[in-house]
């Protein structure tokens, strides 16, 4: 069990570091910019290249031929959601049927429980074979609608990514569902029946889950239709002011919507694993980082923007 706490340290402690650099760049790219909505010129051009995408690339003035060579559209998000739906879908399916036709998770899957000590448990813990399921189906639903909105709803213009963010985005959400996987204790006997493994706690995080990603969808819906007509043709690809819902609030309340989705499921686990709590302060810092740029290029090139809007947290950051 030393063994176990110790690799499930390790796991936090890379979400955590992962936390921390995220944060370190938003310091520096604010402290570069001295706070001003311009971005400032002190900062590489690399590291511009390395936490911008989108829009806002255009903050970087004129980028070196060598750093325009290492960029893909940003309409490739939608590898990410592939890769989630299907890697994700193939985990859940395994949990689901040990979960609920008592089969032996595969042996590749074992080694993993083995190498983080969760074999070594004689019983479940605290629901958390159903909670860990719960929260995979979650996040695999979680990436379904997100791949639907990025084929049907979303209208993605010309900008592009760094070839390393697209890799990041590739991993991550392998990692996720790993880390989900790895909340698992291997043993699948001794289980309660199902009606006695639903908790309270689990119906808060469904329910927050749920308001969240209708708030989501909303504001991304609200995002394609400023590129479209009356009748849904794409007449543009240029950015506008977005209006309604939380956008009266903060600039990138879908990024909001990604934080709140992510406590919802930390929730779902029963509050207390610190491992997926490491993943939502990630998410905090990651689209903290990327909200902030998308309220500079907004308060750059919209000279009567909304004042009281906020980038990220409704009426705190």
């Amino acid at each position: 069990r030393s063994g176990a706490g110790a690799m499930l340290t390790a796991l936090a402690a890379a979400w955590s570091l992962l936390a921390a650099a995220f944060l370190t760049a938003l310091l520096v790219l604010r402290r570069a910019s001295g706070g001003r909505p311009d971005g400032g010129g002190a900062v590489s051009g690399l590291f511009q290249d390395l936490v911008r995408y989108g829009k806002t690339k255009r903050g970087c003035g004129q980028r070196p031929v060598w750093l325009r060579l290492l960029q893909v559209p940003k309409r490739w998000f939608t590898h990410f959601y592939v890769v989630s739906v299907l890697w994700n879908g193939f985990l859940l399916i395994w949990l689901l049927r040990a979960e609920f036709l008592g089969e032996s998770l595969p042996s590749w899957i074992q080694h993993v429980h083995r190498a983080l000590g969760r074999d070594s448990q004689s019983k479940d813990v605290g629901n958390e074979h159903f909670s860990a399921f719960l929260v995979l189906l979650l996040l695999w639903l979680h990436s379904c609608r997100r791949l639907a909105e990025c084929l049907w709803t979303s209208v993605f213009s010309n900008g592009v990514i760094h070839i390393v963010q697209y890799c990041f985005g590739l991993g991550y959400y392998i990692a996720v569902g790993l880390t989900v996987l790895c909340q698992v204790p291997a043993n699948t006997r001794n289980r309660k029946d199902l009606s006695v493994q639903i908790c309270w706690y689990h119906i808060v995080g469904v329910m927050m889950y749920i308001w969240a990603s209708l708030h989501q969808h909303r504001c991304l819906a609200i995002l394609a239709n400023l590129r479209k007509s009356k009748s849904g043709k794409v007449v543009s690809l240029s950015h506008s002011v977005p209006f309604g819902d939380w956008f009266e609030s903060v600039s990138c309340p879908h990024y909001f919507a990604e934080l709140l989705i992510y406590i919802s499921m930390a929730i779902t686990l029963g509050f207390q694993n610190m491992t997926w709590w490491c993943v939502v302060i990630y998410v905090l810092f990651n689209q903290a980082l990327a909200a902030v740029l998308c309220h500079e290029f907004y308060q750059k090139n919209f000279s009567s923007y909304p004042k009281q809007r906020k980038a990220f947290i409704p009426h705190v950051f």
